[in-house]
C-alpha cells in the first residue's frame, strides 16, 4: 500500500523535513502528523526504536518593523517564536506517552502512523525551531557572529534583561535550534546515533549541572565534539566539582576551520553510498512497490540495522563496499559471485555483500532474484558459523555492478541470538555446494577507523 507523506506546509517545515529525511530516512520522518482529534500533534514526528522526536517550527516576524523597542519586540517575539512553542511540545508529549497508538499521517484518520511508537517508557526529544531573529540579533551586537539565539538551562528566578538570550529550565528540557543552526546541526549529525548521542549527551549535562550555557546551538555542537573521553563525545566536564558549564560565541566558527573538521568531512563523502541504497528502499516501502516478504515499517528488518550506524562507520563501510565491487573478478565466462564480510560498528553484528554476474538470465524478477536471496540468506548463515559471536548477520546482494547495466538489491536480516546446533548443521548443509568463507584464499584486512580521522590517515 502506498502511504503518502506530507512535506511540511510551509517553506520551513518543508526545508526541516528535508534535513530529517537525510538524518532519520523517510522511513521514519513524517511532518505534519495529527491527533484522534483531527488537530496537528507536531510540525514533524520522527520515531526510530525507543526514541522519538517531537518537532516544532514557527516563524515570526514582529522584528521586520524598524523602529521598535528591541527588548519589547524581543519579549513579543519569544513569546510566539518559543514560549507557546513549549507550551505546545509539552502537550504533545503528553500525548504521545498516553496515547501511542492514536497518531496520524491525516486529518480525516484515514491514515495511521506507519511506525510503531514505543508505549513503555520512549526517550522523547522535544525540538523547537525558532525562526525571524537572526538579522536582528546580529545589528544588536557586533559581537555576534552568526545571529543564533543564546540559551541558558538553570533554575532562575527571573528572567535575563537584554535580548536574545532564551533562560529555560532545567527539568524536561526543550532544545530550542533557530535559522542559522538547524542546518549546521542536522548536517553534522545526519545519522540517528549521532543525533541521538549529541542530545542524550545535552541532556544528562542540563540535569547534573546547576546550568549550562551559551551563545549558539552551533557552539555547543563544537564543545561536544572537542571533549572526547575516548569512548564517547560529551557536554561538560568531567569534573564533578564544575556545577555550570558556559560556552563562548564563536567556538563553531573557529572549529569549523581547523584542519580534523575539514579531514572529517572529505572522509565523510564516500560515506552516503549507504544512505543511497536505505534511501531507495525506504522509498519503495512508501510507494508500495518493496519486494519482499519482510514488513518493513513494523517489524526488525535490515534496513533498520543498516539505519542504526553511526555516519564514521558508514564511512568505512561504503569504503569497503567501493573496493568489492572495483576488485569484482573481469571473468567473463559463466556465472561469477564475489562475497565480502563487513563489520558493523556494534561488535556482535555484521553485513555479508554479494554480487553476482549471470550472463544468462531469462526471468530476472521472478527466479533469478528468488534464486539470488536464498544465496544471500546461506551467506548469512555461512558468515554466523565462520564468525560464532555473531547475533545479526544482514545480507546485502545487487548484480555486480562491472557488468551490469541495471541493478537491484536484496536484504536479508539473520537473527542469530537463539543460534542452535541444528541451525549450524542446516546452514552448512545448504553452504556445502557455494562454500562460502571456506576458501583458503580468502583475504582478511583490519582497519581502525575513527571519526575524526588523524593527519597521516585518510579515513
Amino acid at each position: 500500500m502506498r502511504i503518502k507523506r506530507s512535506e511540511g506546509l510551509t517553506p520551513s517545515e518543508r526545508f526541516l523535513s528535508e534535513l530529517c529525511d537525510g538524518t532519520f530516512l523517510k522511513l521514519w520522518s513524517y511532518p505534519n502528523p495529527y491527533k484522534a482529534d483531527g488537530k496537528e500533534l507536531c510540525d514533524l514526528l520522527a520515531v526510530f526504536e525507543d526514541h522519538v522526536f517531537l518537532f516544532f517550527d514557527r516563524e515570526s516576524r514582529k522584528f521586520d518593523k524598524p523602529g521598535r523597542d528591541t527588548l519589547l519586540t524581543w519579549e513579543r517575539w519569544r513569546k510566539e517564536a518559543i514560549e507557546k512553542q513549549i507550551l505546545t511540545s509539552s502537550g504533545a508529549k503528553k500525548y504521545i506517552s498516553q496515547y501511542p497508538n492514536q497518531i496520524y499521517l491525516d486529518a480525516k484518520k484515514s491514515t495511521p502512523f506507519p511506525i510503531g511508537v514505543p508505549s513503555n517508557n520512549p526517550h522523547i526529544h522535544k525540538i523547537i525551531v525558532a525562526h525571524g531573529a537572526a538579522e536582528a540579533c546580529k545589528k544588536f551586537s557586533s559581537a555576534n557572529v552568526s545571529g543564533s539565539l543564546a540559551v541558558a538551562y538553570g533554575d532562575f528566578g527571573n528572567r535575563y534583561p537584554f535580548p536574545f538570550m532564551v533562560d529555560l529550565a532545567r527539568n524536561d528540557p526543550v532544545h530550542i535550534l533557530d535559522s542559522h543552526n538547524l542546518e549546521i546541526i542536522f548536517s553534522e549529525l545526519d545519522t540517528f546515533y549521532d543525533l541521538a548521542c549529541y542530545l542524550i549527551a545535552k541532556e544528562t549535562a542540563i540535569e547534573q549541572l546547576n546550568y549550562l550555557a551559551y551563545c549558539g546551538e552551533e557552539d555547543l555542537l563544537a564543545h561536544y565534539f572537542l571533549n572526547f573521553d575516548g569512548h564517547n563525545y560529551f557536554v561538560g566536564s568531567k569534573d564533578k566539582t564544575i556545577n555550570g558549564v558556559f560556552v563562548s560565541e564563536g567556538q563553531w566558527q573557529d572549529f569549523a576551520k581547523s584542519d580534523a573538521y575539514q579531514r572529517r568531512k572529505k572522509a565523510n563523502e564516500v560515506s552516503y553510498l549507504w544512505d543511497q541504497i536505505m534511501q531507495r528502499t525506504c522509498q519503495n516501502a512508501l510507494d508500495g512497490v518493496l519486494l519482499g516478504d519482510a514488513n518493513i515499517f513494523d517489524s526488525r528488518n535490515a534496513i533498520q540495522e543498516m539505519a542504526k550506524e553511526p555516519r564514521f562507520s558508514r564511512r568505512a563501510l561504503s569504503e569497503a563496499m567501493i573496493n568489492a565491487i572495483n576488485g569484482f573478478p573481469n571473468n567473463q565466462e559463466g556465472i561469477v559471485r564475489n562475497l565480502s564480510f563487513m563489520p558493523s560498528f556494534y561488535k556482535d553484528k555484521g553485513y555479508v555483500f554479494l554480487q553476482i554476474r549471470h550472463p544468462n538470465i531469462t526471468d530476472y524478477e521472478k527466479e533469478y532474484r528468488a534464486r539470488r536471496s536464498k544465496m544471500l540468506q546461506i551467506a548469512c548463515g555461512a558468515a554466523k558459523i565462520k564468525f560464532s559471536y555473531l547475533n545479526k548477520v544482514i545480507g546485502i546482494a545487487i548484480d555486480a555492478p562491472k557488468f551490469s547495466e541495471r541493478n537491484s538489491e536484496d536484504f536479508v536480516l539473520l537473527n542469530c541470538e537463539k543460534w542452535s546446533e541444528r541451525d549450524t548443521a542446516r546452514y552448512q548443509e545448504a553452504n556445502r555446494g557455494l562454500q562460502f568463507f571456506e576458501t583458503k584464499t580468502m583475504k582478511v584486512q583490519e582497519k581502525t577507523i575513527s571519526d575524526f580521522p588523524p593527519a597521516d590517515s585518510a579515513s
